[in-house]
């Protein structure tokens, strides 16, 4: 049986340490995935490619609530990070509860932050905290054709 993917911030700094040491490039990617569609597999097989070991930071619920609004997210956050370490591409998933994941990105130090192409590299919030430690910002992904929030409002009209 394989190890379970969902650490917590601890056991991701420890998994990464060895990730490290077997010279392994670490790649971090982050979102709500909420109601997971084509854009979220395609961002992190994306993501996957630019290194060899992905984690996915996944937004807690109350992080998604004050993004998104009360009413989401849709799923609570342990499902959506279950959800997300069964795809494939993805190594480790953590939750995070913060509105952004700079502290995350500046504890674990990818070599690789891995954003959707709804930003360039000048807009990715996080790029001076990726900047501070020598990582490097890679925009990935096909175009932002896909959203949540757009899957959520066709339901809502059936």
């Amino acid at each position: 049986m394989t190890p379970p993917k969902v650490l917590s911030r601890a056991e991701l700094l420890e998994a990464a340490a060895r990730q490290r040491a077997a010279q392994k490039t670490i790649v971090f990617a982050n979102g709500a995935f909420d109601l997971l569609h084509v854009g979220h597999v395609r961002y992190l097989e994306a993501a996957r490619r630019e290194g060899g070991w992905l984690v996915v930071g996944v937004n807690g619920d109350a992080s998604v609530r004050r993004a998104k609004g009360p009413a989401r997210p849709i799923l609570p956050e342990a499902e959506r990070a279950e959800i997300v370490a069964a795809l494939a591409a993805v190594d480790a998933v953590v939750v995070f509860d913060e509105d952004s994941p700079g502290a995350l990105i500046a504890a674990l130090e990818p070599d690789v932050h891995a954003k959707g192409t709804d930003y360039t590299a000048s807009s990715v919030p996080e790029r001076e905290v990726v900047a501070a430690y020598g990582g490097r910002t890679a925009i990935v992904g096909d175009p932002k054709d896909h959203a949540t929030t757009d899957v959520i409002a066709k339901i809502r009209r059936s």
